[in-house]
């Protein structure tokens, strides 16, 4: 995420907290706001309400403490379950790309997660402004596996070779919990970091060139209203410094869990912009400046 992501989210969620203290036997009421805090303990319950709650589309209520690798169990299982209504995995997301926010979530690399084949929408689709819990927008990248050799790659350069498409996105997260919770990294990692949908542009095909990998990492987004109105913008570097690096990463977290890239599948870099608010009656265009030389490439989708 960009900088300016940073100070959105900030405002977005009331001044995020990492949770560091033990995880609680029990579960606990807020002091402030009488507000339960799921636990340990309770994974299973806490389970069925993020899926729930994620599947009506009302904010999860619910103070969430848990353990990376709890998370990480949690998030497999959340999946699992939402994937009955939003088809098979189809690629990968990362999250918190951007130096800063580790540092804010107190951790030191991405976060990730999965994409399902019924997020991805048609360039120009007309949706719902209320597509999530807490629905927000911005401008993304996916990069498209061309072969399975990928998962030998050892440098980000290496990974170029085995890559086949750029395919601009607007990624359409949603936050899932409400306003007044702390949020930390676990409890981002529990709800699939945020992925509910987006919108995909035509693929590019790339070339294993340097020409190429300074063109991804040079690129520009600027994000637009239906007035022609910037409301943000973001380069490529935004991504682990380029886009490349991100690449990598998730081929080297899948391979730690054992896991491993397929040809086709379909990875979201993170934030290169700042959150952009969804309003209802609106439009939001991505164009994509120097991802094609002498060439904007431009996206779109409109809210009802």
């Amino acid at each position: 995420m960009s900088k300016y992501c940073i100070l959105l989210l900030i405002s977005l969620l009331s001044a995020c907290t990492v949770e560091t203290s033990k995880i609680p036997s029990k579960t606990e009421t807020s002091n402030n706001n009488s507000i339960s805090t799921v636990t340990s303990d309770n994974n299973s319950q806490l389970l069925e309400s993020l899926v729930d709650n994620y599947l009506k589309k009302t904010p999860f209520p619910t103070t969430v403490n848990l353990t990376y690798p709890q998370a990480q169990k949690v998030q497999e299982q959340f999946t699992k379950k939402i994937s009955k209504s939003l088809g098979q995995i189809v690629g990968y997301k990362a999250a918190l790309t951007n130096q800063k926010a580790q540092e804010i979530f107190n951790i030191s690399q991405p976060l990730r997660g999965v994409l399902l084949e019924k997020m991805l929408l048609e360039n120009g689709s007309v949706i719902s402004p209320k597509f999530g819990s807490r629905p927000v927008g911005e401008g993304d990248l996916i990069m498209r596996v061309g072969s399975t050799e990928i998962n030998n790659a050892k440098t980000p350069r290496e990974t170029l070779k085995y890559l086949d498409a750029v395919i601009p996105f607007i990624e359409l997260g949603d936050l899932v919990y409400s306003q007044d919770i702390k949020l930390d990294a676990p409890a981002l990692l529990a709800i699939n970091i945020g992925a509910r949908a987006g919108i995909l542009g035509k693929p590019i095909p790339i070339a294993d060139t340097d020409e190429w990998e300074n063109r991804l990492k040079n690129l520009q987004i600027k994000i637009l209203d239906e007035n022609g109105k910037i409301l943000t913008s973001g380069n490529g570097s935004n991504l682990l410094g380029n886009p490349l690096n991100v690449v990598l990463w998730i081929k080297n977290s899948l391979q730690a869990e054992g896991k491993e890239l397929k040809k086709g599948d379909l990875l979201s870099l993170g934030s290169i912009t700042s959150f952009i608010p969804i309003k209802s009656n609106s439009t939001i265009r991505a164009q994509y400046i120097n991802l094609e030389p002498n060439k904007t490439v431009e996206i779109f989708v409109k809210f009802e």
